[in-house]
């Protein structure tokens, strides 16, 4: 008497394979959910109280990154213009506009304008903007073209993956100190060859900038 089906030694095999690719699956769509967008808040923008534009700002008027980022190059923290700043252009023009309205209000009330963080690390992540910038790495090389920008967007995945390939290899990215504010550069066709230089005339040991504690502290 047959018990099973001729097609059952296919069916059982089937079976057998779909559950030892199970794992596999599960742990490639869990890796690529990680790194997509939808963890990483790359390229999305966030609602502003003032609709600022780095565009308008930076590529069209020519603002320095560190005339509202005053800190970045003594502090972790680039710093966020007090609306004090801002009225320095805003007291003279556009002194009415609906969309400033805002930053009136925040100078009038004494109280700073709620702006929503767009690149966001976990609180067991240390980084230092100072750090980087002394060690010639430009601002677009993480934010991206913010010349461009009409939002910010956090253009880059800041993943650990990201940041440990650049801790790697940062010969690419390193520019002269007179290039790291410039939102316009980018690497000369002999950067393979500028980029050790650059990398040991600022003491960059790479040996260690991959310990754990380099960023976890």
């Amino acid at each position: 008497m047959q018990l099973f089906r001729p097609g059952a030694n296919t069916i059982a095999l089937l079976i057998m394979a779909a559950i030892g690719a199970a794992p596999v699956l599960a742990v490639g769509v869990s890796y690529g959910v990680m790194r997509s967008p939808y963890i990483t808040d790359q390229n999305i923008t966030r609602n502003q109280p003032v609709p600022f534009s780095h565009e308008h700002h930076v590529s069209g008027l020519g603002l320095d990154c560190r005339y509202c980022h005053t800190s970045v190059e003594k502090a972790r923290f680039a710093g966020i213009p007090p609306t004090e700043t801002c009225m320095t252009c805003h007291s003279q023009i556009w002194t009415n506009a609906e969309m400033l309205a805002p930053v009136r209000e925040s100078l009038a009330n004494d109280k700073p304008i709620s702006w929503q963080r767009v690149h966001r690390l976990p609180a067991y992540v240390y980084f230092d903007h100072s750090v980087h910038v002394a060690k010639g790495v430009g601002c677009t090389t993480c934010h991206g073209d913010v010349g461009q920008m009409r939002l910010m967007r956090q253009a880059a995945p800041l993943t650990m993956q990201w940041c440990l390939d650049c801790h790697r290899a940062p010969e690419p990215y390193l520019r002269p100190h007179e290039a790291v504010f410039d939102p316009k550069w980018q690497p000369p066709p002999n950067q393979a060859e500028i980029g050790p230089k650059l990398a040991a005339s600022y003491h960059i040991n790479t040996g260690h900038l991959t310990d754990c504690t380099v960023c976890h502290r």
